[in-house]
């Protein structure tokens, strides 16, 4: 099943902090965590899931925000977002030497926190796509949609107006609708703009196959066959003659 996106709050005004968190969950997102120093926020990213960290530069313990920063992009491959008071030249130029993903001054709105966390995932997702690619940062063409991006057992894929992870295992079929993707789940559909191919390349090859010209599927929700379909969840699905002999093959195997 989809997930919303996971965020941990790092923020030492327990005031600030509450505000923040009832703006997001009211958006849609879930809050892992709200802590105060850098020594909480290092034990929630070594036992939860996160998928992106808001940091106040200046905590309640020695380590700053930048120091955090710093952690993250040294171990984790997650967005974070500095969120502070201080917009100073030497407090900017130090927040950008651990590349942050955005920089949010207080006092925001909640618009403005939607925002930058959607730039911020978006750039992020987008990044990762052209690393993945072999692209550099300077080839980028920025007017290039976004749409999904892997990240472990997941993919991440927007609906509406926000992104939602997927497990891998939820993924039943995905079926070609002209220039977008139709990503269907367990129990819910998601549209992607992808070419088919692009899309197969982002997914576990030992599970997801092209078996048609308009079809992906995952092997494991494959409930039926015969000469010339699958049966997945009660839906038929065409298949080329050379899957429909690969299936046959694994099954005898």
């Amino acid at each position: 099943m989809e997930q919303p996106i996971k965020i941990l709050i790092v923020e030492d005004n327990v005031i600030i902090a509450d505000d923040m968190q009832s703006m997001l969950e009211e958006i849609g997102y879930e809050i892992v965590d709200n802590v105060i120093v850098y020594e909480q926020a290092i034990e929630v990213l070594k036992t939860k899931q996160v998928d992106l960290v808001l940091i106040d530069i200046i905590l309640a313990s020695d380590k700053t925000g930048i120091d955090l920063g710093k952690h993250i992009r040294d171990n984790y491959d997650i967005p974070f977002i500095f969120v502070t008071s201080n917009s100073d030249r030497a407090t900017v130029e130090n927040a950008k030497t651990v590349k942050p993903n955005g920089y949010l001054v207080k006092p925001f709105e909640q618009q403005d926190l939607y925002t930058s966390i959607e730039i911020a995932l978006s750039n992020f997702i987008y990044g990762k796509q052209n690393t993945e690619k072999g692209f550099s940062n300077d080839e980028v063409n920025e007017d290039v949609p976004m749409s999904n991006s892997i990240l472990k057992d997941s993919i991440f894929v927007k609906k509406q107006h926000l992104y939602y992870r997927i497990q891998f295992g939820d993924i039943q079929f995905i079926k070609a609708d002209n220039v977008y993707l139709e990503v269907n789940t367990i129990d819910k559909k998601f549209l992607v703009r992808s070419p088919l191919k692009d899309y197969l390349e982002k997914l576990p090859q030992n599970k997801f196959y092209r078996a048609h010209k308009s079809y992906i599927v995952n092997v494991d929700h494959i409930d039926a066959i015969n000469s010339k379909d699958i049966m997945i969840n009660d839906t038929l699905i065409p298949i080329s003659k050379d899957f429909k002999e690969f299936i046959i093959s694994a099954m005898n195997s």
